[in-house]
């Protein structure tokens, strides 16, 4: 016979999936509030009461009194988490949540939570969208508010990487009410205003974005850790550069640099020197030896440990800091190889920034109206998507572009004028 809690988990989640109220399972055999208490835990069942509900549920008796198989989920679950560095749990993983019919709604939440990160790093974020979802509906199943917070952050920033700006606004709302209503800890808080701050920094809300970062500045950065106050700062940073306030952004920017160790958090050092290399490469004028000095030290990390996402930023980094250079050659090499590449996991945001790029080293080539029409169609694209920050780069990066190209021209033709007898 299970003992409590688990019992009364699986009766509820029995009870649910057929889509039944608790009065429709007790008929007259039984009171509502004697199956409350069954399922909430607070009662022992007995052998009559687990004959009574299997009959009411359709299903044998097995399914509410024995443990579950040696194939189950939470078998799956301890072999991922006792498997060595590099060796590949997800086959068992998928294997278990398929065949598990009565896995524990938490093992099938943990399982999925595992594999979604699996998704997160090899930049398949469809696939992670798809597990998130569940993740989500299983969060409010459980309600737990710990798990439902965490998986609309994870989502927010699931569709910000697909460009749905929209949507992972709404999430990481959704997740922020929670954490205030909940009273969680500021790890989640903080999370949860770090996406809605890069959100709305994404789709021109600068003022909303900001009012956001006052929040993190006055209640949570106090008593935030060095990690979460590093991100908390780079998030920071980018409404500053948007703003047009250079120097606040650069000194956000170099304090979260200066917070970590490569040894503290690997992950996270590594993420915030390609982001400030990003970020670097986007000031007016571009600050192209501290990129430069940034990209190198990420490069050396995502050497030893890098994902081939990870390797696939790494060098699309390299293609805009060769354009800024004036090296168009390898840029032009780098942007060629990543765009013809099969296996492309960039962003949604990264991807559109290279798509400029060949946009602009096409018109440089000469194809002007070629550029020019790939450029146009990206600016579109992003306003539609809602995704302005991304358009204003577009229109701005085809002025520029096309003011590199006549310019000279028109000094020419007037040169060329000057000198006629």
């Amino acid at each position: 016979m299970l003992g409590q809690p688990h019992f009364g988990r699986r009766l509820r989640k029995l009870r649910l999936e057929r889509g039944l109220s608790q009065a429709a399972v007790v008929g007259e055999g039984m009171s509502t509030g004697y199956l409350s208490r069954l399922e909430s835990g607070e009662r022992r069942p007995t052998p009559r009461a687990v004959t009574y509900l299997a009959q009411r549920l359709g299903v044998d008796v097995s399914a509410l009194s024995e443990p579950l198989g040696g194939g189950s989920l939470g078998h799956a679950l301890a072999a991922a988490s006792s498997a060595p560095p590099g060796a590949d749990s997800t086959v068992g993983l998928l294997r278990a949540l398929r065949d598990d019919e009565r896995a524990e709604p938490t093992d099938r939440w943990h399982a999925l939570w595992l594999l979604s990160r699996v998704d997160n790093s090899n930049g398949d974020h469809e696939r992670e969208r798809g597990r998130l979802r569940e993740l989500i509906e299983l969060s409010e199943f459980l309600a737990a508010p710990e798990l439902r917070a965490r998986t609309n952050i994870q989502y927010a920033r699931c569709l910000r990487a697909l460009g749905d700006l929209r949507t992972a606004e709404s999430a990481a709302v959704t997740a922020l009410a929670i954490a205030r209503e909940e009273d969680l800890q500021v790890a989640d808080t903080m999370a949860a205003l770090v996406v809605l701050i890069g959100v709305e920094t994404e789709m021109g809300r600068l003022d909303a974005a900001d009012r956001y970062v006052h929040e993190l500045e006055r209640d949570l950065l106090p008593a935030a850790t060095a990690s979460q106050t590093a991100e908390a700062l780079w998030a920071a940073s980018l409404v500053s550069h948007r703003q047009g306030d250079h120097a606040t952004a650069q000194n956000r920017l170099e304090t979260a640099l200066s917070l970590l160790r490569s040894r503290d958090d690997l992950a996270l050092w590594t993420r915030l020197r390609t982001a400030a290399t990003a970020a670097a490469l986007e000031m007016s004028p571009p600050r192209l030896e501290a990129a430069r000095r940034w990209l190198d030290e990420a490069e050396a990390a995502i050497e030893l440990t890098g994902t081939p996402l990870q390797v696939q930023e790494l060098r699309a980094l390299r293609a805009h800091l060769a354009f800024h250079q004036g090296e168009l050659d390898e840029a032009r090499a780098l942007c060629r190889a990543l765009l013809s590449d099969d296996g492309l996991r960039l962003p949604y945001r990264d991807r559109a920034r290279l798509l400029v790029l060949e946009g602009r080293l096409t018109i440089l080539d000469g194809r002007v109206d070629e550029g020019i029409t790939t450029l146009e169609q990206l600016g579109h694209q992003a306003a539609g998507s809602r995704n302005l920050d991304l358009a204003a780069h577009v229109w701005q990066s085809l002025a520029t572009t096309l003011a590199q190209v006549c310019v000279p021209a028109a000094r020419g033709a007037v040169e060329s004028v000057r000198s006629r007898p």
